[in-house]
């Protein structure tokens, strides 16, 4: 079966069409359907084995600096990797430990970035801890730093951390002198019972609620420009949600497709029918609309703090993706009848991941407003 990935061609560098390239076999070989179900019942919803594969290929230094151990080739192919996860479903904590090591070499001193940025190339996993609620709007933290002699001591939890269990390292936002920042802990730091897994809609997905109470800092743990390094991170996860989304819609598009085409009802293929011929069509449209978005995304953003066009560029990026998903998991589930309500059918992995997608960073309408403010105030 053709695969409807997109009608439309991006200029890459040699390397990031080689990366491309290599993504697109390796996700499809490490993560067929079968995999993925099996991965569901385990511990940490994904493949040891392969996550140490994606380290020796170099990906876990795609978007870090040569001079720390990465290969500088940036966020724009970063996204075409998550975009081929995404495609097949394949579940790592690749998307957190990006966001985690943008942090750092965003907001982190030249300390902070010798020190973890070469071990995040070579495989250790960080993570965002960063919800105090499920509102990605929120602007205040109750998590606090309260200073005792040369230490500081955190205090409260954080919700919704994603690969949390297998994290070696924490970036965590809390108040500190009124202002609110960001501080790195170390995984080694929490206490036994510090995590509490969180079930998820989307059963590919592991996360966790954290709890950072009496954890100890120290001042040079602060990365000292949380401010700006805060916002660009939410605008960067909203981008690689929307690219591993856009991915997944291209994995729906294809399920609805094979359907179509096969199922034989009152004599005729149903996809004959115009009535599931126009919303197939809207699938494409939308998902190639959104693959637009989150490559132009790709373009605009550098290492220096995001201007506003590279903010409206990720927000649209992520209301489009994630909404052609979740229109793209609805039509599926809908198109296989009653069997697509069962948890046999492959459907419902898509539909999962668009529910899940939708909240992460923002929701469609939570981007609209920001859009909306940019626009108009």
């Amino acid at each position: 079966m053709t695969s409807r990935t997109a009608n439309m061609a991006f200029a890459f560098t040699d390397e990031q069409a080689m990366i491309l390239d290599s993504a697109k076999s390796f996700c499809a070989d490490k993560s067929d359907i079968g995999t993925v179900r099996s991965l569901i019942a385990s511990d940490n919803g994904y493949n040891q084995q392969v996550w140490s594969e994606m380290v020796e290929l170099g990906w876990t230094g795609i978007a870090i600096p040569e001079q720390y151990g990465g290969s500088e080739l940036g966020i724009g192919s970063t996204v075409a990797l998550i975009e081929s996860m995404g495609r097949h479903l394949l579940s790592t904590p690749y998307i957190a430990t990006t966001l985690a090591s943008q942090a750092i070499l965003r907001g982190g001193s030249d300390q902070h970035k010798t020190h973890w940025l070469p071990q995040v190339a070579e495989g250790s996993i960080g993570t965002l801890a960063l919800l105090d609620n499920e509102d990605w709007g929120a602007i205040t933290t109750s998590c606090n730093l309260s200073e005792s002699g040369d230490k500081l001591i955190l205090e409260g939890s954080k919700l919704l951390v994603s690969d949390a269990a297998v994290a070696d390292f924490f970036i965590v936002s809390a108040n500190h002198n009124g202002a609110q920042v960001l501080v790195l802990v170390a995984a080694s730091s929490l206490s036994p019972d510090a995590l509490s897994r969180k079930v998820l809609i989307d059963e590919t997905k592991r996360a966790c609620t954290v709890n950072f109470s009496g954890v100890e800092v120290t001042p040079n743990d602060i990365l000292p420009q949380s401010e700006t390094a805060l916002r660009d991170i939410k605008l960067i996860g909203a981008l690689l949600i929307a690219a591993e989304s856009t991915g997944t819609c291209a994995a729906t598009l294809d399920t609805v497709v094979s359907y179509l085409t096969s199922r034989i009802q009152f004599g005729r293929l149903i996809g004959s029918y115009q009535a599931l011929k126009h919303p197939t069509v809207d699938i494409l449209i939308q998902m190639d609309s959104a693959r637009s978005l989150i490559y132009h995304a790709a373009t605009v953003i550098s290492l220096q703090p995001l201007d506003q066009d590279a903010e409206i560029a990720c927000r649209m990026a992520k209301a489009q993706a994630t909404e052609a998903l979740l229109f793209a998991g609805d039509r599926a589930i809908q198109f296989h009848g009653g069997m697509g309500f069962t948890y046999d059918c492959d459907a419902q992995l898509f539909l999962r991941r668009a529910l899940g997608s939708q909240h992460q960073y923002g929701d469609a309408q939570h981007h609209r407003l920001h859009l909306a403010g940019l626009l108009l105030d």
